[in-house]
């Protein structure tokens, strides 16, 4: 499907009745073979990419079917490339970023949960055996969103039941010291940002994680940039694998302090609203003006991440229980947060830097650029790099509503 003109959004239907509605005026003016090679390049073209996408699809079921019954962390990691190159492959073809946040989302999901089997399974055969308390994988940042894209790391968390008393917390430590190994066996980067269950901050039983979610949003903590960071990681929580009711009872304690502690709230909404965008003089596309980047942004810095940033606070501040981005956007339109136009340009804004960080990523891994998050937008066609421009300053609006609505000198 061609690239839209994204200040105008349609529906799919809609998109349909205008391309049929283009044949059928083409056609009157074809004698009857003009036609007939016209519907038949038409049919071929269709059937083609019908059967293109069929195979793909029937590739990567069989793919994440067989992960129940892999029982090695590298063997995993194997099959891991090979979904990650389908899914680039796809991109390339029928670049959809909702398809693709889908899909990885979905077998990384898978992933994770088998190579938590294959850890206990592991703990038990050298005689550490597994406390009977509950427990819990919880996933945070952009796999916390539902937006996994083609390059990953490790951003996970670990919450097992009361009771198991130290016993409980030392099985924990070996338990997620050793799943952070194999993760990156499985194909997880670990996170450079150490948001890891190896990190004893992002471990523990419930009590411990209620003890300490309360001194992070009484800021209690001396260190202030490292609470308005953990809030903002922990922000995007969602059950992966383990004990789904025991994940619910965390992932709805962050949401009810948040909310609860509005100063913390405010903290976060502040930090968004004061985030730099990639626009210059007259609204202009900002770039390096010298150095390694010169004439090129930060496209996750500058665009992408203040607009997932802000787009949090505010879902946060109105009880949206979503954490994907467009599924956020469209919940704060249905309770009025946003007028239509609103969520569609925030939408549209969204699809497109998006696009862009994916491709990048693509260059990085076929090797044609080092850095993932860089791109120059002078590169770009015309109208490619005014879609880009007009989604900054669409950022810049919503900063500016979230600085009015929390009374942000």
């Amino acid at each position: 499907m061609p690239d839209r003109n994204y200040s105008e959004r349609v529906s799919n239907q809609e998109f349909v009745a205008d391309i049929m509605g283009r044949v059928r005026d083409i056609l009157p003016l074809l004698n009857s073979d003009e036609i007939a090679e016209l519907l038949g390049a038409l049919t071929s073209s269709v059937e083609s990419r019908i059967s293109w996408v069929e195979e793909v699809k029937s590739a990567r079921e069989q793919l994440v079917n067989s992960i129940p019954e892999i029982n090695s962390s590298m063997k995993l990691g194997e099959l891991h490339s090979e979904l990650n190159r389908i899914e680039m492959e796809r991109f390339l073809k029928l670049p959809s970023v909702p398809v693709l946040h889908e899909s990885c989302t979905e077998y990384r999901d898978i992933l994770a949960g088998k190579a938590l089997d294959l850890v206990t399974e592991e703990m038990n055969t050298s005689g550490l055996k597994q406390p009977q308390i509950p427990f819990a994988l919880i996933s945070m940042g952009s796999d916390g969103r539902e937006e996994q894209t083609l390059i990953t790391d490790q951003d996970y968390l670990i919450v097992y039941g009361d009771g198991g008393g130290k016993e409980a917390d030392k099985y924990f430590t070996s338990f997620s010291e050793l799943l952070v190994e194999r993760l990156v066996e499985v194909g997880f980067k670990k996170c450079t940002g150490d948001i890891m269950p190896s990190n004893p901050t992002w471990r523990g039983s419930l009590s411990q994680w209620k003890k300490k979610l309360l001194a992070i949003v009484r800021y209690e903590y001396e260190d202030y940039a490292k609470n308005l960071m953990d809030l903002i990681v922990l922000s995007d929580t969602r059950y992966v694998a383990g004990d789904r009711e025991l994940a619910k009872e965390l992932v709805e304690l962050i949401r009810g302090l948040e909310k609860e502690y509005f100063h913390a709230l405010w903290g976060m909404a502040k930090a968004a609203t004061e985030m730099k965008l990639a626009l210059g003089f007259l609204k202009r596309i900002w770039t390096e003006g010298s150095g390694e980047h010169k004439g090129e942004f930060n496209l996750k810095l500058l665009a992408w991440a203040p607009l997932v940033m802000n787009i949090r606070i505010i879902s946060i501040n109105q009880g949206i229980p979503a954490t994907s981005t467009l599924e956020r956007i469209e919940l704060l339109k249905k309770e009025g947060s946003f007028s239509a136009s609103m969520a569609d340009g925030l939408k549209d804004a969204y699809l497109i830097l998006t696009r862009y960080r994916i491709l990048q990523q693509i260059k990085v891994i076929k090797g044609i650029q080092k850095d993932s998050h860089y791109i120059n937008p002078y590169l770009l066609p015309a109208d490619e790099r005014e879609h880009m421009r007009q989604s900054i300053i669409r950022i810049e609006d919503l900063q500016k509503v979230i600085h009015a609505n929390f009374h942000i000198v």
